[in-house]
């Protein structure tokens, strides 16, 4: 005998005061529950209800027990749902992985606003440009420039970047901006070094036509920091993904040029294993990842947009 199943039956009969009903609520035939009921009293050695053609009454150890039983079954519920509902709640350790720009620029400002939202999540957060192996090092969720073709894993696309090239107001000012390309060959020009140290080509969209660029540059970093800092003193020229120059653009510190002209970079995706594609833990990193990415966009979008 399944005596919670049977509990339930009676239960729902005592409560409905018909066994037709009470089966037509569990979604159970009339038969089922008359031998559930059967089977229970058997059990208990004892009368529970009182038949007759037209009604179904409880008898006097009937009422004792479905007192009892229904605390019993009330308790069973509030674990179940108290068990669901922590499954629910994001809780635990959280292995992070994203691209040092979004990481410094969005992220580190933002985590204040994420930890107090999940205080149960315990976040380790790597800051790195190198292409990670999440099954072998065992990460939960990563933020990815570029494509991912890999089976086992689930690629939310968020947006494409856009490669912009920004000046300071002061520079501008003084050296006047460029209205084509390649008439940044006339201006200061600040780079950055690729892996084998030589400056990155700039790349340029104008409708369907494109243009890589190779040109020459005053300074070259290999780090975005300093190009940042150095453009925004007034050093020069940079050609730089949005991610990177939003801030400096919306606080006014760097001026977007030859917009028109402004490149489609790579895909930005959220990606996770699969296998944790319903992990609460991971769903809320994912949405506030994607919740960062977007803001920035619509933030960069604005200061942009004629006035």
């Amino acid at each position: 005998m399944d005596q919670l199943a049977c509990m339930r039956a009676f239960a729902r009969v005592a409560e409905a005061k018909s066994f037709t009903k009470a089966a037509d609520a569990l979604d159970l035939s009339r038969a089922v529950v008359s031998t559930q009921i059967a089977e229970l009293e058997r059990h208990l050695k004892a009368r529970l209800f009182h038949r007759t053609t037209r009604r179904v009454s409880l008898t006097a150890e009937g009422t004792e027990y479905l007192e009892r039983c229904t605390r019993i079954l009330a308790e069973i519920a509030a674990a179940d749902e108290a068990l669901l509902r922590n499954r629910e709640r994001p809780q635990g350790r959280l292995r992070v992985d994203v691209p040092v720009a979004f990481g410094r620029h969005l992220l580190t400002p933002a985590l204040p606003r994420f930890t107090e939202r999940y205080p149960d999540l315990q976040l380790e957060i790597q800051y790195n440009d190198r292409l990670v192996d999440l099954v072998e090092e065992q990460l939960d969720v990563v933020v990815r420039v570029g494509s991912v073709k890999q089976a086992n894993l689930v690629a939310r696309r968020v947006c494409r970047l856009r490669q912009l090239t920004c000046a300071s107001p002061a520079y501008l000012l003084k050296n006047g901006a460029p209205e084509e390309p390649e008439h940044l060959r006339q201006h200061r020009l600040i780079g950055h070094l690729s892996d084998r140290r030589r400056p990155r080509k700039w790349y340029f969209q104008r409708g369907t036509s494109r243009q890589q660029l190779t040109l020459p540059c005053v300074m070259a970093f290999n780090t975005t920091e300093p190009m940042i800092a150095t453009a925004i003193a007034g050093s020069g020229i940079v050609q730089l993904s949005d991610v990177l120059v939003a801030k400096a653009i919306v606080s006014g510190q760097l001026e977007v040029i030859l917009r028109e002209w402004s490149a489609e970079g790579p895909p930005i995706s959220i990606v996770y294993p699969a296998a944790l594609r319903n992990a609460p833990k991971v769903r809320v990193f994912a949405d506030f990842a994607a919740e960062l990415l977007l803001q920035m966009r619509q933030r960069v979008d604005q200061a942009l947009a004629p006035a």
